[in-house]
């Protein structure tokens, strides 16, 4: 249940505390939808949370009085209840269509212990108190429907459907010597008062946790979508779905950037999009692509410097052997380490998803920099190129991996600082094919581990990812896998609330 309440409460809301135009059904940027197997997953962790529920929960002293026969007015009072050992045997969830996630949790066994406080007038009209120490076995089964609600934008839990079914409650007392009308007296009260303090305060507790578990994981989301000034908007964009056997839950995903506003079209998502044979799916639009890439042109990322060894092994590989001459007319015997070459964005990539994979069109410019002692720097050359590629992705052995498929280079823009005797369109073309096998791939090559270093920053290494797929179409891309039990989630959870 654990996970159950992290992910599901937290991605998923049929509430109608949130209301949305009829016009922002349209506006879906990312879709999650998460199977019923992923759900029996997530599931396996019950005991740990409802521990949590048991121990976190505050149990009121219990005080009062009764009239016995031959004794009088008995008053009594229960301090310091604590639960003492929890165990539990099984645990059970399943999706009611359009309603709820429905949690049984069977034979929870619970012992709680505290102190009982009684007294009464004896004969001679003497008052007598007594204090025992006292310990209560129960046996228990526990029934959750968790409606799953939006405010502000957000998902909040609701687990007030929360039912409590006593099969057991049995009173030891401390010592053999009490008599046996007190223990029958305060069984009596006990398996009556008790049972509603218990269901009480262990359904608020779970209450509680449900919605603390929903922003927990939705502060998770949020910052995993974030770096630095850019982030997105994972806001619901309309009340999601709960089907037999999936859940299913629409976010905005527009850009945060300072104070830009990207709008987006229509959004061409369709439930039949997406399958049910794996446990996770992510839908994201092409739009929402296209608004990180614009983000990341403003803030200035989209710059790559080389130099060094880096750029020895691009003018020197094996397809270049027959340009030597060339190259050495470029570096004019400028050593690499005192060479720059720089490469940037001119405008803000466009981003297109086709089944054969991502089309990334930028208009780029490649500028060449020599470096000589008592000399200022010399700009050997400066161009600019239409660049499209199509790019194929995969994520394998917790890496991103991105497989250049095809390349087009279109020249705009050329100017050279260097006196020879040929032309330049020579040298332009010897470029142009630089850029083509030799500085497309250095610059995929930075973007993988980059990449792959913001997401594992963000904790996603850490997860059991199973035969993860990305799969483009035409609009959209979808993320499809199966995973184990996230534990560190699960422990970072408790750590931070409990």
């Amino acid at each position: 249940m654990a996970r159950l309440f992290v992910i599901l409460l937290a991605l998923i809301s049929t509430s109608v505390a949130c209301t949305f135009e009829e016009s922002s059904l349209n506006l879906t940027g990312i879709v999650c939808r998460m199977t019923k197997p992923a759900a029996f997953v997530l599931n396996q962790q019950t005991a740990q949370v409802i521990q949590a529920a048991f121990r976190h929960a505050t149990y009121p002293d219990i005080s009062g009085e009764k009239s016995m026969a031959f004794l009088g007015k008995v008053t009594y009072g229960l301090t310091n209840i604590q639960i003492n050992d929890l165990s539990i045997e099984n645990s059970e969830v399943d999706f009611k269509e359009d309603d709820a996630i429905d949690i049984a949790i069977q034979n929870v066994t619970a012992s709680f212990k505290g102190t009982l406080s009684y007294g009464y007038t004896g004969a001679w009209f003497v008052k007598l108190t007594h204090s025992i120490d006292f310990e209560i076995e129960s046996s228990i089964d526990l029934q959750i429907n968790a409606k799953l609600m939006c405010a502000k934008g957000r998902v909040a839990a609701d687990t007030s459907d929360c039912y409590l079914t006593f099969y057991k409650l049995t009173l030891h007392l401390q010592g053999d010597k009490q008599p046996g009308w007190l223990k029958q007296l305060f069984t009596d009260f006990i398996s009556f008062t008790l049972k509603l303090v218990l269901k009480g305060q262990v359904c608020k507790e779970i209450n509680l946790l449900a919605q603390l578990l929903a922003d927990f994981i939705q502060d998770r989301a949020a910052n995993f979508l974030q770096d630095g000034a850019i982030g997105v908007d994972i806001s619901l964009a309309s009340f999601p779905v709960i089907k037999a056997n999936y859940m299913e839950s629409h976010h905005k995903g527009l850009l945060l950037y300072k104070n830009y506003s990207v709008v987006f079209s229509d959004s061409m998502f369709a439930p039949s999009l997406l399958s049910e044979s794996r446990m996770l799916y992510f839908w994201f639009s092409d739009q929402v692509l296209n608004s990180l890439a614009l983000a990341a042109f403003l803030d200035e990322r989209l710059v790559l410097t080389i130099t060094g060894e880096e750029l020895r092994e691009m003018f020197e590989m094996e397809d270049m052997e027959a340009h030597q001459g060339i190259v050495q007319e470029i570096f004019q015997g400028t050593s690499y380490n005192d060479s720059l070459a720089k490469v940037w964005s001119l405008t803000p990539p466009q981003i297109t998803l086709q089944p054969e994979g991502t089309i990334v069109r930028s208009s780029v410019a490649v500028e060449l920099t020599l470096f000589s002692q008592g000399a200022e720097p010399t700009v050997v050359f400066y161009s600019e190129k239409e660049v499209t590629v199509t790019i194929q992705s995969a994520y394998v052995e917790k890496k991103l991996v991105l497989h250049l498929a095809d390349s087009v280079i279109e020249p705009k823009v050329f100017k050279c600082a260097l006196e020879r005797a040929g032309d330049d369109k020579s040298l332009s073309h010897f470029l142009q094919r630089i850029i083509s096998v030799a500085g497309i791939p250095e610059v995929i090559s930075r973007i993988e581990p980059a990449l792959t270093s913001l997401m594992n920053s963000k904790g996603l290494n850490l997860f059991e990812i199973k035969n993860p797929e990305i799969i483009t179409k035409e609009g959209y891309l979808i993320i499809q896998l199966d995973f184990g039990f996230p534990h560190h989630l699960l422990v970072d959870f408790l750590k931070k609330t409990l």
